[in-house]
């Protein structure tokens, strides 16, 4: 039985995660773009400056029914959905890290900071290759940098304590040896069966999971890749086996389905 108090703090987490959604899709939106990502914001068919009622993460797009104020132009989909789903990942987040909050606040913190972060990035790397099929390898180097540097933190065995530590050998190899076969697969196709950067994407990923935590969320990366193309092929008109595939997101969603819900398929390997 959860605890009123444990709901207002689930409560908190989730309204902090949609107001960290709405600044994730700013970065969205206005990455590789001559807008600065501190600028106001403004519809993006009008050019109309949004009012802050109009800024209120998913209470707004509820309230606007989905269509711009001024213009009454369709919003995307995709601002709710980035919102709800980061607010749903911190959520997830201090489920995961529950008994460290009532142990220890100071180690709870530095260790949901930094997954929060981790994710926040899948978040935006999934959200921007669905939009424009491509990666940017600014975010995959980020991603990749704070990944590796998790490595003298945080235990990659059960994704929890926080302790400064040496890796062992395999927790440093980790990352190129998940990435290795992805760029293989990208060299030997010349980049038709796989982008250069899902390997520099599955780099960090490694370094974040670990080996057989990673070989997991491919695994289900591949199984929802099969699952959702296949439905598109039959239900989508216009799609192919020969259209492009954003792997990004199933990466991404690999890696949230293992690391948050502990499906790991080698646990007990």
């Amino acid at each position: 039985m959860i605890s009123t108090l444990t709901l207002f703090i689930i409560a908190g987490f989730f309204v902090f995660g949609l107001v960290i959604g709405s600044f994730l899709n700013v970065v969205i939106c206005r990455w590789n773009t001559k807008k600065s990502l501190g600028g106001r914001s403004a519809c993006m068919s009008c050019r109309n400056q949004l009012c802050w009622y109009e800024l209120i993460p998913l209470i707004s797009f509820i309230t606007l029914r989905g269509r711009c104020r001024s213009c009454q132009t369709r919003i995307s989909v995709l601002y709710p959905s980035v919102e709800i789903l980061t607010g749903l990942t911190f959520v997830a987040l201090f489920l995961k890290f529950q008994d460290i909050f009532s142990i220890s606040l100071p180690v709870f913190t530095v260790t949901y900071m930094y997954y929060a972060t981790m994710f926040s990035f899948l978040i935006v790397i999934a959200a921007y290759d669905l939009r424009h099929k491509i990666i940017p390898d600014i975010l995959s180097f980020v991603f990749g940098v704070l990944g590796f540097t998790g490595l003298f933190f945080f235990n990659t065995d059960n994704f929890i304590w926080f302790y400064p530590h040496i890796p062992s050998v395999l927790d440093f190899l980790s990352g190129p040896l998940i990435a290795l076969p992805f760029a293989l697969f990208w060299l030997a196709s010349y980049g038709a069966w796989m982008g250069l950067g899902d390997a520099k994407l599955v780099l960090g990923l490694g370094w974040l999971l670990g080996i057989s935590a990673s070989f997991s969320a491919i695994i289900f990366a591949f199984w929802a890749g099969a699952i959702i193309g296949l439905c598109l092929i039959f239900f989508k008109r216009g799609y192919s086996m020969k259209s492009e595939i954003p792997f990004a997101l199933y990466l991404v969603l690999g890696t949230f389905l293992v690391f948050l819900f502990d499906l790991n398929l080698f646990a007990y390997a």
